[in-house]
């Protein structure tokens, strides 16, 4: 069974950031089950939202803003969630190098590369999904 353990931020966003991780796993790897998941929210001081980390074939470490609004918080989750299916599926490999095809650091924009291609544009499907499956898609901050 796959591991998720939150830390740092308040409750109420790491129990948000826990139940938004098993439901990405399970929407992104199905047959997943041996994937070791630590998330720190904390103060990023970056222009990032979030970072994943890939410790070993089947261990992840995400740093995620605890500053940032609730939904945008958890789209940053499944959005890292997305990076951690592209490196335990060895889509990524590195930095750099998609399905075999290594990128130039410096000459391929951030919005171009193929792995954020694909992480930005499921992000929102799979928090409103998950907002919607657990009967949260009326609440204020889900709509932001």
């Amino acid at each position: 069974m796959n591991y998720v353990e939150v830390t740092g931020g308040k409750l109420y966003q790491r129990k948000y950031v826990e139940s938004l991780s098993y439901f990405c796993l399970k929407m992104l790897m199905p047959r997943k089950n041996n994937l070791e998941i630590h998330i720190n929210l904390k103060t990023l001081n970056e222009d990032a939202y979030g970072y994943c980390l890939a410790v070993d074939n089947n261990e992840y470490e995400l740093e995620i803003d605890k500053n940032l609004s609730l939904r945008k918080l958890l789209t940053t989750v499944a959005h890292e969630l997305v990076h951690v299916k592209q490196y335990a599926r060895k889509e990524l490999k590195g930095d750099y190098v998609w399905l075999g095809r290594t990128y130039a650091p410096k000459k391929t924009d951030y919005w171009d590369r193929p792995w954020e291609i694909e992480a930005h544009g499921r992000e929102c499907g799979l928090f409103v999904r998950w907002a919607e499956a657990n009967e949260l898609g009326k609440k204020d901050w889900t709509k932001e």
